[in-house]
This record gives structure tokens, sequence and C-alpha cells, in this order.
């Protein structure tokens, strides 16, 4: 699983509350899918910047995050790198494109196991979900308020 942060956490409800909202969202559009969207809270990239940037080689996400190199100096990849670096792994992006991570599976209600991957209240239910499974993971001291922000306890 992904290493817990508040920056993580919230850029996973961010993204969450976003697409609760009616955020445009197309799941055949690199910058507007499952990935793409949690893209957008974690780096400066606006959908479009993010469909440009995975237009210079072949491949959904989840092939893209298959051959990430961050050494091509690939704009997909420079993106991927920074996701990465806030804690995310390729499996667990992977797994986000398509909604089947079997540790946030496990967690939702029996009758809402089975998502679909191109559903946006699907993906805002993974995401959810996925956001409190970190959550859980956080040191025992830091929680997160109602807000989202910061309380130590």
């Amino acid at each position: 699983m992904a290493r817990s942060s508040l920056e993580l956490i919230k850029a996973i409800r961010e993204t969450a509350n976003r697409l609760a909202s009616g955020d445009k969202y197309e799941w055949g559009h690199m910058g507007s899918c499952n990935c793409g969207h949690l893209a957008q809270s974690i780096t400066i990239y606006s959908k479009g910047q993010i469909h440009g940037a995975a237009m210079w080689r072949y491949g959904d996400w989840r092939e893209q995050l298959r051959d990430y190199c961050p050494q091509s100096g690939l704009p997909l990849d420079e993106i991927i790198d920074q996701m990465l670096d806030k804690g995310l792994t390729r499996y667990e992006l992977a797994h986000l494109e398509s909604l089947t991570h079997p540790d946030i599976l496990e967690r939702l209600p029996l009758n809402q196991k089975h998502l679909i991957h191109n559903r946006q209240n699907d993906v805002v239910l993974y995401l959810n979900t996925w956001a409190n499974l970190l959550e859980e993971q956080l040191e025992p001291n830091k929680v997160l308020a109602e807000d989202h922000e910061l309380i130590l306890v």
C-alpha cells in the first residue's frame, strides 16, 4: 500500500470531492480519467496538459505505468515521478485506473464490491475508501478532522 501521508490523503480526498461535485470525467481521456484526476490533484498540470503528456507514448495509464522509465524524459513519466514521490506505487495507480486494488475492494460494503472502472460514482467510492485506509495507517498521534486538517492527539 502507498506510503501514507497527510499530503497524499488530502490529494485523494480532493480528487474524490472534485468528482463528487460533478467535475468533468471521461475515462478514455488521459487527463480526465481515474489516474488523470488524481494527477491533477498532485501536480500543477491541467487535464489537457496531462493528456498531452501522455500522447508522447502509446497506451492508456496501465500501459504507460508498465513502460514507465524515470530517466526517459518523457512528459508523462515526469508526472508519474511526482505521483510516486507522494508515496504512490505504480501497482496502485494501475489498480486505480481499473478500480481493482484488493485491499480497497475488501473494505467496500458487500453490495458495492463490483465497481465499474468508468463510472464516476464508483471512482468516488473507491477514492474515499482508499483515503480511509491510508488514514488508518497514519502514525497514531496524527488524525484528520472532518475538514481533513491535521490534528495532533
